[in-house]
């Protein structure tokens, strides 16, 4: 059975976006390193991306015409099945490589299929209205926060709807020389 990672990248004081959705905080003090050996070693277990849908449009947007020249994980998320939830897509291409399934209906069951589905870890990325109903729904096994070195002073924080606290467990620290910094923690 599968485990669903979510990650997100954040600010310094804890904001997956800003107020209005914009994410250029996330460029304000560079980009993470590309060929980050943790990022990298946890991609390897990965055997599926899960996207809600406006996540999916901005990663449409870019990754199919990115190759490992220009990003490392080009090839992995080029050519990793990637399922989008969503209730009003009916097709999500990806430029010339294989689309990606449309999920309707219900993400809890969705997500439930998925894990039993595949045997490897299942990634989610954004998508901050879905990860925040895989929280409330328990369905959240890891948690892989993605801190940049920046302080936006307010903003959307990485799980909207989440009404019921969740206990985490450390796993992983690596400080990266950038100045991000990666926490990895399991849900209990």
């Amino acid at each position: 059975m599968g485990r669903l990672i979510v990650e997100q990248i954040v600010s310094v004081d804890g904001f997956a976006a800003g107020p209005d959705g914009e994410l250029d905080f996330m460029r304000m003090a560079g980009g993470f390193d590309t060929t980050d050996a943790g990022q990298l070693a946890m991609l390897a277990r990965v055997d599926a991306i899960l996207l809600g849908r406006n996540t999916y449009a901005m990663f449409e947007e870019y990754w199919p015409g990115k190759t490992v020249d220009e990003e490392a994980v080009a090839d992995f998320i080029n050519g990793t099945p990637k399922h989008v939830v969503s209730n009003t897509l009916r097709r999500a291409p990806w430029g010339d490589y294989s689309s990606a399934h449309v999920e309707v209906g219900e993400p809890r069951d969705t997500v439930r299929r998925l894990k039993n589905r595949y045997s490897g870890d299942i990634i989610l990325w954004g998508s901050l209205m879905l990860a925040g109903a895989l929280f409330q729904a328990e369905l959240v096994d890891v948690v892989r926060l993605r801190v940049v070195p920046v302080l936006i002073g307010e903003g959307r924080t990485a799980t909207p709807g989440l009404r019921h606290p969740r206990t985490l467990r450390p796993v992983e620290i690596d400080a990266l020389p950038s100045g991000h910094v990666t926490l990895v923690y399991d849900v209990l």
